[in-house]
């Protein structure tokens, strides 16, 4: 990590202030960042300050920062103005997954920030190398993916494009260790980029197993949480085949993967949900059938968990058998 990294000199942008904005606008808060939210659509103005107040207030009880919120609050403009971007080392763009609205966003930032600026995207869908091309300037041009909520979580891959400099993604994975991130640079684009990849595989097996009969929406959440909820916080696939033994592996995956689901179109499950108007617990219809009071009551509970996971997690870094062996040949030279 780059420790001449100064976050409280390097000013960002954040254009978008849906959810996932702001809390994003937290996280950069929080890493001393002076931060210029944006807000493409004006709705956006009525809600986002008080959902960042909110979330520097929980993150100040939680004690993952210090200090009065005033002084937090003090380094965030909420503005519709692009022109307040000037001076922005970089933007980042939280609008909707469609590759027009962000053309049109990309240009009004572009004639703003200075070429040395960087501009990046929060598509999880949209691959970087075609966003990039929608730009004038592609090689200053990468992805940030981030999971919500952005300002708890260890999650960050910074993906380059076809077109990317990779000088410029190694800073921005520099950069982001000050945000509390364990980042993943992904060095070549593919859409979906990682974690989508396994997760969407994970998704459609889950619809397949519900829809074929094998099993229940609740039996499949309870295997979930049970298995893989046990152990991913401290490991990823790779090392926990290591843990438990790669042979195995080896084996059932000879017998397992041509019996799995490989369908090409969206499974009928989730289909018909959202052709019915489902969202979730943003209104109480999804998967699972909520009274609004139970819906509002997942939300305080996935915040609170999102809190005390990250403590747990934190306790375990991705090097945290590379300090214990630090800490175990220290004491024999001793």
């Amino acid at each position: 990590m780059n420790e001449k990294i100064t976050p409280q000199e390097i000013e960002i942008g954040v254009v978008g202030l849906g959810l996932m904005g702001c809390s994003i606008c937290t996280c950069l808060l929080m890493a001393g960042h002076p931060v210029i939210a944006v807000a493409p659509i004006p709705i956006d103005l009525l809600h986002a300050e008080n959902r960042i107040r909110k979330h520097l207030l929980k993150s100040i009880e939680e004690n993952l920062i210090k200090g009065e919120l005033s002084s937090y609050l003090s380094k965030l403009t909420i503005t519709e103005n692009y022109d307040q971007l000037k001076n922005c080392a970089l933007v980042i763009e939280c609008t909707i997954e469609n590759i027009d609205i962000k053309k049109t966003v990309y240009n009004k930032i572009e004639n703003i920030i200075s070429k040395d600026g960087l501009l990046v995207s929060n598509t999880s869908a949209i691959p970087i190398s075609i966003l990039q091309q929608q730009t004038n300037l592609p090689n200053r041009f990468f992805g940030l993916h981030w999971a919500e909520p952005s300002h708890t979580t260890r999650f960050l891959e910074i993906i380059c494009g076809n077109q990317s400099d990779i000088s410029l993604g190694e800073y921005l994975y520099d950069l982001s260790h000050f945000w509390g991130k364990e980042p993943t640079l992904v060095r070549k684009d593919i859409r979906g980029f990682i974690t989508n990849r396994l997760m969407y595989a994970m998704y459609r097996e889950a619809c397949s197993l519900v829809e074929n009969g094998y099993a229940t929406i609740e039996d499949v959440d309870r295997a979930c949480r049970n298995n893989p909820g046990y152990w991913m916080t401290l490991v990823g696939v790779f090392r926990w085949m290591d843990l438990t033994g790669v042979p195995a592996y080896h084996t059932v995956m000879k017998d397992l993967l041509p019996t799995l689901s490989n369908n090409t179109e969206v499974p009928k499950l989730i289909d018909d949900i959202v052709k019915d108007g489902g969202k979730g617990v943003l209104n109480a219809k999804g998967f699972y059938n909520y009274t609004e009071e139970e819906a509002k009551l997942w939300e305080e509970t996935f915040t609170e968990f999102s809190y005390e996971i990250r403590e747990l997690a934190l306790k375990y870094p991705i090097d945290v058998v590379k300090k214990k062996m630090e800490a175990l040949k220290a004491e024999k030279e001793q």
